[in-house]
């Protein structure tokens, strides 16, 4: 009874290994519930692979204009220039241009930096309606109504001779008259106008061709005293909204003849910067006047040096010019002005 017994519980425990084994070598699947279902989450979508080359960083380019050029956000400074010279450039009092760009004295700028030349535009309040806009239009004035004048009407038959001596009947007609007491219409004979004598015009004035300036000879106007700056004969002359060679006076000599200030004052640039000027030097007179001298072989002052009336301050040449000549100008608040007005007589 007891071998019996004892051999069940071995069957017993020989099913229950071969059971283990079973489920050790196929086990069940375990489902995960943590993201709300029976289902996992599908995997996210890799990221793309770089470019053959880059660096994976992006760059921008720097804003603005380079070698100070003028875009639509407004000039962008290069090297070399100064307040002055772009104020000069664009013909404007460097005043107005530092007021625009929030820049106090000594007006010091930045290659790069970005000057504005012209105030922001203000919205217009009259301009196109704006789309939604339902406001209605004025309403149109009607035409005022033409009153014309009556018109009277003049008699048609003329009145022959003298009629203050004629009477009339009672019932407004004059009585008949004989041929004698008609006078006939008296003809009057103007005399013809004396033909005018022909108007002679005379031929337009020529700039006058005198090499040399009385020696010191000097002018007083708009608070400076003003002298020529060169020797030499004036080939091309002012013209008033003119551009370029316009702008002021062109003084023909030799290479390297003396360039002199044509007053005292403070050197605000001294380059090349400006197109059209070769070798350029900008003085600063007063808060209202400068004076330029361009197309120079040679500067001999630099930017921040005090100079005198008559001094020598480059040498004559053809730096951005066609022939040997000194462009001399005088601005007055950033706008050229005639030099002849202020200079002294030849």
């Amino acid at each position: 009874m007891f071998a019996l017994k004892s051999l069940k519980q071995w069957s017993a425990a020989l099913a229950a290994t071969a059971l283990l084994a079973g489920c050790a070598s196929n086990p069940a699947p375990v489902a995960n519930y943590s993201f709300g279902g029976s289902n996992p989450p599908a995997a996210t979508s890799a990221a793309p692979p770089p470019v053959a080359g880059s660096s994976g960083v992006q760059t921008f380019g720097l804003g603005g204009h380079a070698n100070g050029t003028v875009g639509a956000s407004g000039y962008t400074v290069a090297r070399g220039d100064t307040m002055y010279s772009v104020a000069f450039a664009h013909g404007m009092d460097v005043r107005q241009l530092a007021a625009l760009n929030n820049i106090p004295p000594p007006y010091v700028i930045h290659p790069g930096q970005v000057l504005k030349l012209k105030p922001t535009s203000a919205v217009e309040t009259t301009g196109p309606a704006v789309a939604g806009n339902t406001a209605p239009a004025p309403a149109a004035v009607p035409p005022r109504p033409v009153t014309q004048a009556p018109v009277t009407t003049q008699p048609s038959a003329p009145v022959f001779g003298p009629v203050n001596t004629q009477s009339m009947t009672g019932n407004g007609v004059a009585p008949a008259e004989s041929e004698s007491t008609v006078a006939a219409p008296a003809v009057s004979v103007v005399p013809a106008a004396p033909a005018a004598a022909p108007t002679t015009v005379p031929p337009p004035a020529t700039q006058p061709a005198v090499p040399t300036p009385p020696p010191g000879a000097t002018r007083s106007a708009g608070g400076i005293t003003w002298q020529w700056p060169a020797n030499g004969k004036v080939v091309g002359g002012f013209e008033a909204g003119g551009g370029g060679d316009g702008a002021g006076l062109n003084i023909t000599g030799n290479i390297g003849d003396p360039v002199r200030a044509a007053a005292s004052g403070t050197v605000v640039y001294s380059g090349n910067g400006l197109i059209g000027y070769g070798e350029l030097i900008i003085i600063k007179h007063n808060d209202t006047f400068l004076s330029a001298y361009g197309h120079n072989s040679k500067r001999l002052v630099k930017e921040g040096d005090h100079v005198s009336a008559g001094q020598e301050i480059a040498l004559m040449g053809a730096s951005g010019a066609p022939r040997v000549e000194l462009h001399f100008e005088i601005r007055k608040d950033g706008k050229p002005v005639d030099p002849l007005g202020y200079l002294p007589g030849r």
